[in-house]
């Protein structure tokens, strides 16, 4: 029986030559990621930029979410999740904040009490200000921080320093290009977009380390093979599994931005692009750093010299006959 093979078997292609190209157009896409999150912004959710929370219970036992879904979007409040909460009668509602300060905010959340009072009973009301918002940031972003440093511990000691810079490099490209996305679509960036962030960084990390796991493998196996033709037939070697897991994981991710609904359509659509981002970055920008940071230097590419015969060195200790 034949296996599925989305790559052809013994493939050599020439990765290493675009190098020249891949760096000058990753600058490129790494400096507009940082001109839009500053020029442009981020859709920061109620979870950063505040609002109010409504946790409800259905009257019925059962909490029809397309229902009240449908209800609270007509009361133009901006913005509604409705998500599912505890068993099937709960359900949580959240909006941002109103133009009008504290007399606004109440005047909404008696707007959803009179809209869905009569199925729901309204159990909480809670409203999260901007110091809360920014609480949160601060935590999401030493989150972030605090696994890049981990990582970059971990492939320092498990790789060549070489490695480890590359793999931290070309993971900073990709949280750019993925803050990048979340600015030029403006979606929703709530703390399940921080939740993507961090698996794209997981995903990125691993395609990245089974690279380089080969390249280091090749580097015992072909001692003489020029540095840029060692890496190009470690990256074919990988090839067909790289395609395999991103397709898979794309197909995936793929049914849940479809069918998943709203609440993790940001994750999901953030998820996709991280798939691409990282697969093209473990190629094109993690691997070419290599020859760039000198993982090879000339000495390293020649022959050992073999060692002197016990015999030569016998011969060297007797004294000449006078």
């Amino acid at each position: 029986m034949k296996l599925l093979r989305l790559a052809p078997e013994n493939t050599k292609f020439p990765f290493m030559r675009f190098r020249r190209v891949s760096y000058p157009f990753s600058a490129v896409l790494s400096i507009a990621s940082v001109l839009l999150f500053i020029l442009h912004g981020m859709n920061f959710g109620i979870d950063f930029a505040g609002g109010t929370v409504i946790e409800v219970r259905a009257k019925s036992g059962h909490a029809e979410m397309a229902t009240l879904r449908k209800t609270v979007e007509t009361l133009a409040l901006g913005d509604v999740e409705v998500q599912a909460f505890g068993n099937e009668a709960d359900a949580t509602l959240r909006f941002g904040l109103q133009d009008g300060g504290d007399a606004a905010q109440q005047a909404a959340v008696e707007k959803v009490r009179s809209a869905v009072g009569g199925d729901y009973d309204l159990r909480r009301v809670e409203v999260v200000g901007p110091r809360v918002s920014g609480e949160l940031v601060q935590s999401g972003t030493l989150g972030v921080v605090l696994s890049i440093v981990a990582v970059l511990t971990y492939l320092w000691f498990r790789f060549e320093w070489q490695f480890a810079i590359g793999a931290v490099i070309a993971t900073m490209h990709d949280l750019l290009l993925t803050v990048g996305f979340f600015s030029i679509t403006q979606l929703e960036f709530n703390t399940t977009s921080i939740a993507a962030i961090l698996t794209i960084v997981g995903y990125s990390l691993n395609e990245t380390v089974v690279v380089l796991d080969r390249i280091r493998e090749m580097m015992r196996k072909y001692k003489k093979m020029p540095t840029d033709q060692m890496i190009d037939l470690s990256i074919n070697a990988v090839l067909p599994r790289t395609i395999m897991t991103a397709t898979t994981v794309f197909l995936a991710l793929l049914s849940l931005a479809i069918f998943g609904g709203h609440v993790i359509r940001s994750f999901s659509l953030a998820m996709i692009w991280g798939i691409f981002v990282a697969t093209y970055s473990s190629v094109f920008i993690c691997s070419p750093m290599l020859i760039y940071l000198g993982l090879r230097s000339d000495e390293n590419d020649k022959a050992p010299e073999p060692a002197p015969s016990k015999p030569a060195k016998a011969a060297r200790a007797k004294p000449k006959a006078a």
